[in-house]
């Protein structure tokens, strides 16, 4: 494996010398999002397996090429899972493309996002250097943890080498249940059932519909059920799969907005199908509404709108606040001084 990673940082070093970009690669299953992928590709698939896998300790050390089908499945046989929930958009996902991209799943409000479980990272920076992040216990990192800034940069700042992660037990049962309300009751309804002592995994609020998913001991779920009433649905796994990887028939739609907002924000009466989750605080939006109005939309709402997939070239991918502008092109040039990795993918002006 040294050959691989010496071969990655000979590339990095003789772009850098002729100035010349490129953008890390795992399968691809995220190249979909941002702006224009710019660069030659720098496959990291060579480089994967698990390299430490402690059941006891609850962390999993890995390659960045590892397919992260083979991460869950490593940790299905201890009896452990990625508590975010990864959105894979693919069979050949791999570990890196998934901290790379940071997206976390229907179980993120209750377990936490992909950043919080980042535990340490090597990479590969502008220069071709291989650095060390954390480590591989929770209390690790004093400062500004590098780390977890890796998740959710899409390689525009290094090359994810290896990662270790947190992980967490199964739980025992799972239950889900679906309730027929409009939207604004879904809504107060989620916010007031998580100010209460109730195993709410996941909420998804579609086509009408609120499904919650209800995760832990036979016991407990007994008494959510009794008190929360709602029916059961059948091939729960399979409707959560279907909000996870966005196959369900409300995400269709050429363009994809994602709102992160306060999660007792009511309807926001915008055009397009909507799925709502995370109780509340996240708001899919197929709709083809001009980008400014999303924008608003999200401000308004103490959050932030992103468009995640599709639109026309030029429609902005995000607004951030000029300070934390500032932050990511300080981050870029210290780590990326040259900008080989992948520019334009986050920002269009660098």
């Amino acid at each position: 494996m040294n050959e691989v990673v010496a071969e990655l940082s000979e590339r990095i070093r003789s772009a850098a010398a002729q100035s010349k970009a490129v953008r890390p690669r795992g399968s691809g299953s995220k190249d979909f999002y941002g702006y224009a992928l710019e660069g030659e590709p720098l496959d990291v698939r060579a480089y994967a397996g698990v390299v430490s896998y402690e059941p006891t300790e609850l962390v999993i050390t890995a390659r960045a090429g590892t397919p992260l089908a083979q991460i869950e499945q490593t940790l299905a046989g201890g009896n452990q899972m990625l508590a975010f929930e990864p959105l894979h958009f693919g069979s050949g996902a791999t570990l890196g493309g998934c901290v790379a991209a940071g997206f976390s799943g229907p179980r993120r409000a209750a377990a936490g996002s992909l950043r919080d479980f980042v535990l340490g990272a090597k990479v590969l920076n502008g220069q071709g250097e291989a650095l060390s992040f954390g480590g591989q216990v929770m209390k690790n990192v004093a400062g500004f943890d590098l780390s977890r800034v890796m998740a959710g940069s899409f390689g525009t700042l290094g090359l994810i080498l290896e990662v270790s992660l947190k992980v967490l037990p199964r739980p025992e049962q799972e239950l889900s249940l679906r309730f027929d309300m409009d939207e604004a009751a879904a809504i107060e309804a989620v916010n007031r059932w998580a100010g209460q002592p109730l195993p709410i995994s996941a909420t998804c609020f579609a086509d009408g519909a609120l499904t919650l998913r209800l995760s832990g001991s036979a016991l407990g779920l007994a008494a959510a059920r009794k008190k929360l009433g709602g029916s059961p649905i059948e091939n729960a796994a399979g409707f959560w799969e279907s909000v996870r990887e966005q196959r369900h028939a409300a995400f269709a739609g050429d363009t994809l907005w994602r709102l992160s907002i306060h999660p007792t924000t009511p309807p926001l009466k915008l055009p397009g199908r909507q799925v709502i989750e995370w109780n509340g605080a996240l708001r899919w939006l197929a709709t083809e509404a001009p980008a400014e109005t999303l924008f608003a939309a999200a401000r308004n709402a103490g959050g932030h709108a992103t468009r995640f997939r599709g639109g026309a070239p030029r429609t902005p991918v995000m607004q951030l606040e000029p300070g934390v502008l500032a932050l990511q092109r300080k981050l870029k040039t210290a780590l990326d001084p040259q900008a080989v990795f992948g520019p334009h993918r986050l920002h269009a002006d660098f």
